[in-house]
């Protein structure tokens, strides 16, 4: 909204009108309805196809053309001739257009230096859904939506509780996009909260178009490539956080909420992990987190192998694996850099084809770049193994954000390794690893509570323990009530 626009507001009608008509001229979806309500002028102003027409016509229409007993007075208009449940005051004409432009009607009564502001927010939306992201085996399948009411309706029902607060926000200069800021009061941190609310109250820019301008502008590093904020499409996610003592953000037109603070291990955590028995999840995560590890490392690490340190391979593997290089013409890091970057192009060339045809073109564009590249000699059996099993293990990163980090960092280390061989790679990893401790989380060490002084919170870390052993909410977190169950 522009910030010189006329504040207050005319007694006269008409002056009213002419002003705002001014302010949207060319603007043919801005509906001017005006009547006769007795002896007063009367306007209804709202954006067609955002305000519900049918609530104007029986609720605000006919009560007013209408009426069944006599109108004394203006304020009676409000107090008892509107049949609407929201309806409020406003003295500002800009606040007045904010609302209307947000899907509200405003209505305008010649001589009255005040505006009565109109829910009828009925905007174009999508129903809930399935997450396509976010895929459980077992848990809830519903997914935020862009409106924000249908996702602070999701989060609340799974959080019966008073003192689940829900504080509005107004981002962008000019689109006016609404935020909510959503904790538990007596379980959040204070200073995370008031360091959060700093760090939005400082954002200046003229449009908010999705949460993650608001996660680009509010995290603590953005030259890292790991995410410091939690991104989900799932309420159950957000609950499970808000009930840790962590802070969600909503943004409208968003179905993306962020949670703050957020830490490395969090990522590698699935909803799957807590609605199954604990031996099966603390197994499952543990595979998880090998695999992730093994992704990192496996494609560098055949390139050192290969290149530099030919003698720790056993005799019969060297073997094969040089009868499977016979004829290829690149160096091993050419080989790697080259199906790594065939695959990345593969996997981004997926995401943006359409969903019938996605997932066909990236199994069948998979195998067949691959058996051409070997049968033109371009690269061995053993790298496409090499390769595919990189694939498999990426796969399992839970996070997109954090999946693209690390496949950045797997490239950095296939180039350590082509350089310098296995001393390349121990060198860019402890690099990294002294980029992780460096790194916070709105004051939270990125890498807790794997390096928290409190045991207590290893409990949810490489393993998951049984649910009435997790006493306590995560102490590296949390700023209030500390027990999330009483021990019988």
């Amino acid at each position: 909204m522009q910030e010189n626009i006329q504040e207050n507001i005319s007694q006269e009608l008409e002056e009213n009108l002419s002003y705002i008509k001014s302010m949207f001229k060319g603007a043919s979806d801005v509906v001017y309805r005006e009547f006769d309500a007795v002896e007063w002028k009367v306007a209804l102003i709202y954006i067609d196809g955002m305000g519900d027409k049918l609530l104007l016509d029986n609720f605000v229409l006919e009560s007013l053309m209408m009426p069944l007993t006599r109108i004394k007075s203006k304020e009676e208009i409000k107090n008892k001739i509107l049949t609407v449940t929201d309806l409020k005051e406003v003295f500002s004409l800009k606040d007045a257009l904010i609302a209307m432009l947000s899907g509200d009607t405003i209505m305008l009564i010649d001589g009255m230096q005040l505006a009565y502001v109109i829910a009828t927010r009925a905007w174009p939306s999508r129903g809930v859904t399935e997450p396509s992201g976010e895929t459980v085996v077992r848990g809830s399948r519903d997914g935020f939506t862009e409106t924000i009411r249908f996702n602070t309706a999701l989060i609340r029902r799974r959080i019966r509780d008073t003192r689940l607060k829900m504080v509005p926000q107004t981002l962008g200069t000019r689109s006016r996009t609404d935020t909510v800021i959503t904790y538990i009061e007596d379980i959040v941190n204070e200073e995370i909260l008031e360091e959060l609310k700093n760090r939005l109250d400082k954002i200046d820019i003229d449009a908010i178009l999705d949460s993650g301008y608001v996660e680009q502008l509010v995290e603590d590093d953005g030259d890292s490539p790991f995410p410091q904020i939690q991104a989900t499409e799932k309420p159950d996610v957000v609950a499970a956080a808000l009930y840790e003592g962590r802070i969600a953000i909503l943004v409208d037109n968003s179905p993306f909420a962020l949670i703050v603070p957020a830490t490395l291990p969090m990522f590698f955590q699935v909803p799957d992990d807590y609605y199954q028995r604990w031996i099966f999840s603390s197994a499952i995560r543990l595979l998880r987190i090998f695999a992730i590890a093994l992704s990192l490392v496996l494609p560098a690490l055949y390139v050192a192998v290969t290149s530099f340190h030919t003698s720790i391979i056993p005799t019969k593997l060297a073997y094969s694996i040089a009868a499977s290089r016979e004829g290829v013409p690149f160096p091993a890091l050419v080989e790697a850099i080259i199906m790594e970057v065939s695959l990345a192009l593969l996997l981004e060339a997926t995401v943006h084809l359409p969903k019938p045809v996605g997932s066909t073109i990236g199994i069948v564009g998979g195998l067949i770049i691959g058996q051409a590249a070997v049968s033109a000699g371009i690269v061995s059996p053993i790298m496409i193994i090499i390769v595919s099993i990189t694939v498999i293990t990426t796969f399992i990163i839970p996070n997109y954000e954090l999946s693209s980090a690390f496949r950045m960092i797997r490239f950095i280390l296939i180039l350590c390794a082509g350089v310098v061989g296995l001393y390349g790679i121990m060198l860019c990893i402890i690099i990294v690893m002294i980029h992780l401790i460096r790194l916070q989380s709105f004051g939270v060490p990125y890498l807790a509570p794997m390096v928290s002084k409190n045991k207590k919170d290893s409990k949810d870390l490489y393993i998951r323990a049984p649910i009435k052993n997790m006493i306590l909410r995560p102490l590296f977190v949390h700023g209030g009530d500390k027990v999330r169950q009483k021990k019988k």
